[in-house]
């Protein structure tokens, strides 16, 4: 169900709302990722990036207990294994690869919870490219291992202080870095977000998750699963899970930030609770001013969501509903105690709405869940809020 044309739209979602300095370096972006991405050198590069740098492929593990505890089986796809500990590397390694072939010579990129930054920064020091990070200092603040990983591998890191201080703040500056510097500079977007190539870009990077989960599940249960289910901030480690099931009888599932919980005004949950609308250079589903955006995980402290999957909203492919901070920190708990895994607290959203979907199922069915990062970057906020250590 790909209902994108090559320019980027998603059923009149997506396109490229950017200023006219813009309009030419995303076209030229577009046209040397139709060109290079689908050639034998660049997959056969890229597969051996994946491979022998990020650690692919991950596997899907059936976790037994949690099962028994939520009444139907959980599959978790880990890219919690990754290198870098998140799913953020196998889009960087694609746009690093697409980067050197166009001559550029700096990275930029934007990070909320630090996983992209990271990831960047990895992948900055892997091909020798120069690497600037923008981060939200609200952002910086709860994750202060991340900035430091960035910094020990050669990135320059810049906290934003304009606005709330926060992903969308680090996403506006990023694109006047690039906007200012593109002759030499590629910008890194970390999810399925922004102007057309990016949404179609990453989502073609992050489509691994789903290719490998697809035949590892068949595999290990004979059949297709019954659900698929992910978090969903930007958006990318879902679609990366949901594009290989898309033409199959597989339900779709995205979590978003709940935050403080419905009536709150405060949550990060622009598919279940906004309206549509125009945020850096996309038309897609966003939240409105009176909104204070907030989620306990960086990673979905955003206003607006990708493109597609405002698509999938509308014409009812995914059902997208909006997990509350306390609900994923329980299941961020009951993965660690029940499994012997730490997820992210972004996953632990996707977790907590299988917990949520398990109960209107029965115990056969088959849950498939999209385990996008692991919760080493968390671990001080978590012990705060649980009162350990």
């Amino acid at each position: 169900m790909s209902h994108d044309a090559p320019s980027g739209d998603f059923e009149g979602f997506g396109g490229r709302h950017v200023p006219e300095s813009l309009e030419e370096p995303l076209a030229q972006l577009a046209s040397s990722f139709d060109e290079i991405h689908d050639t034998d050198e660049f997959r056969e590069r890229f597969r051996g990036y994946l491979r022998d740098f990020a650690g692919r492929p991950t596997p899907v593990f059936h976790a037994e207990r949690l099962s028994e505890e939520y009444g139907a089986q959980i599959y978790l796809k880990r890219e919690d294994l990754l290198h870098g500990g998140a799913h953020k590397i196998n889009n960087c390694l694609g746009q690093a690869i697409l980067a050197e072939e166009a001559g550029k010579t700096r990275l930029i990129a934007e990070t909320g919870a630090g996983q992209h930054g990271v990831a960047t920064a990895m992948v900055g020091a892997l091909v020798g490219l120069q690497t600037e990070i923008y981060m939200g200092k609200k952002d910086a603040e709860r994750q202060t291992m991340n900035v430091f990983r960035m910094r020990l591998m050669g990135a320059e890191v810049n906290e934003v202080t304009r606005g709330r201080s926060g992903l969308a703040d680090a996403v506006d500056v990023a694109l006047e870095d690039f906007a200012a510097n593109v002759e030499d500079t590629h910008y890194m977007v970390g999810s399925v977000v922004g102007p057309d190539p990016f949404p179609r870009m990453v989502r073609e990077f992050q489509s691994v998750i789903g290719r490998e989960a697809r035949d590892q599940i068949r595999d290990e249960t004979g059949r297709l699963p019954d659900a698929a289910v992910a978090c969903v901030g930007g958006g990318s480690n879902a679609i990366g899970l949901f594009h290989a099931f898309r033409d199959d009888d597989v339900d779709f599932y995205g979590a978003e930030g709940g935050g403080k919980g419905e009536g709150s005004g405060q949550h990060a949950a622009p598919l279940a609770e906004g309206e549509e609308g125009v945020m850096h250079g996309m038309k897609t589903r966003t939240l409105d001013d009176d909104t204070e955006v907030h989620s306990v995980s960086a990673g979905l402290d955003y206003p607006a969501v990708g493109p597609e999957h405002a698509m999938f909203r509308a014409v009812g492919r995914c059902d997208y509903r909006a997990v509350e901070d306390d609900d994923a920190l329980d299941a961020f708990r009951e993965l660690a105690e029940l499994e012997g895994i730490i997820p992210a607290l972004e996953s632990s959203h996707a977790v907590a709405l299988a917990k949520e979907i398990a109960a209107e199922m029965d115990e056969d069915d088959v849950i498939l869940v999209n385990l996008s990062g692991r919760g080493d970057k968390d671990m001080e906020q978590a012990a705060e809020m649980f009162e350990l250590g």
